[in-house]
């Protein structure tokens, strides 16, 4: 059954919108964009940007279920666990491909609606909205190189911080841009980008044990976590609180009141805390006996509350408070800590999973479908102009 999550104020709001980006990147000015510049030229008009950024999407998607298959739970990469076979050179050199393609369509998308003279709010949304997701894929993907023992990588706790940290960088450029206006693209993610493809095709060369070494007490695990930690408190949360300021400061951006200016915050922050309870009062140890589904999990509600928010910061409208899917997440996890019935969490948990995933593929289904009646366009194909 179609819904129509879009009010009329966020038509209204699409109608004025203009699309307001700065990126300062020195690998994106002066490496991909000319890469992709280059690039789009043989791209044929006909196709449809949306469509090369859904198909970006699904090899990003087919990279993440492929690891699944071949490492449900992490232990293929673990030296710990040699009863489970590793996982073939040829997955790392696939996923690294396939990774590189989404990027890369990721990068045309826009240029192609330029050039095809299609841009408009709704594929900004889409792109970002889909992006959104992928900031929990690929982690989780990634994940499966370094494995999830604690000889040379990081147990599950401590990656469900990691998987926290990548999806709140994504999350904090949107929120930026609910209050400045101005979406400014961080600098660490066309290198993050780059270094998650080169592990990847490293290892199809190497196998996963060319990254399994250890520097002292360090291993190769924690190195990856710390650089993902200080390049966020380097390059991104500090920037994002500057702008933010300047914004106020120099009367530039959207002039909230403090606490609609908050407001994007409140939903993912109760959304963290809600499953870091999870976890931490877990019965069956949720996050050590189902890694894979917990932070697929993770990765599906937050794409929901992001999509929310890029919605409200698009139309210019007030960014909602709540987020539907917290009730039957909160739901899910009180029964299982105050029943302490691991099978019954565990039943539980998969089919959130499920509940979650059906859910928010309506909502963005529903706001595709609304938002290309009101502006009279299709989604996967060009218009053609009528006289």
């Amino acid at each position: 059954m179609e819904k129509e999550y879009l009010t009329k104020d966020h038509l209204i709001g699409f109608d004025n919108y203009k699309y307001s980006c700065k990126d300062t990147g020195i690998l994106s000015i002066y490496v991909m964009h000319p890469f992709w510049n280059w690039l789009v030229q043989y791209c044929p008009r006909s196709i449809a940007p949306n469509l090369l950024t859904f198909t970006g999407f699904l090899f990003t998607v087919s990279t993440y279920v492929m690891f699944t298959i071949l490492d449900c739970n992490f232990y293929a990469s673990d030296p710990d666990h040699p009863e489970y076979p590793p996982i073939p050179k040829w997955a790392f050199t696939v996923g690294g491909i396939f990774l590189f393609i989404g990027y890369t369509l990721d990068g045309i998308d826009g240029k192609q609606a330029r050039r095809t003279g299609t841009s408009g709010p709704l594929g900004e949304l889409f792109d970002h909205g889909l992006d959104s997701y992928t900031a929990g894929l690929i982690p989780g993907a990634m994940y499966s190189i370094f494995g999830r023992g604690s000889t040379y990588s990081l147990p599950p706790f401590r990656m469900f911080f990691t998987m926290w940290n990548v999806m709140m960088n994504f999350y904090l450029s949107h929120f930026e841009k609910y209050n400045t206006g101005v979406l400014f693209l961080p600098w660490g993610y066309d290198f993050s980008m780059w270094g998650t493809i080169l592990t990847f095709l490293v290892a199809g060369i190497g196998g996963h044990e060319i990254w399994q070494f250890r520097i002292g007490g360090i291993n190769t695990g924690m190195v990856f976590e710390m650089l993902l930690y200080v390049c966020s408190l380097i390059s991104n949360v500090p920037v994002v609180a500057y702008n933010i300021y300047a914004s106020y400061k120099n009367g530039t951006g959207k002039m909230r009141s403090f606490s609609d200016a908050i407001r994007p915050l409140l939903p993912v922050s109760a959304f963290f805390l809600l499953t870091l309870i999870w976890i931490l009062y877990s019965p069956s140890n949720i996050v050590d006996r189902e890694p894979r589904a917990l932070f697929f999990l993770l990765g599906t509600v937050f794409s929901n509350i992001s999509c929310r928010l890029i919605v409200a910061q698009m139309s210019n409208t007030t960014c909602e408070a709540f987020n539907l899917l917290l009730v039957p997440t909160s739901f899910v996890i009180m029964v299982s800590i105050l029943t302490q019935w691991a099978s019954l969490e565990l039943f539980l948990m998969h089919a959130l999973c499920l509940f979650t995933t059906i859910a928010h593929m309506h909502y963005g289904t529903c706001v595709v479908r609304q938002m290309c009646r009101h502006f009279k366009v299709n989604c996967f194909t060009i218009k053609e102009q009528s006289d």
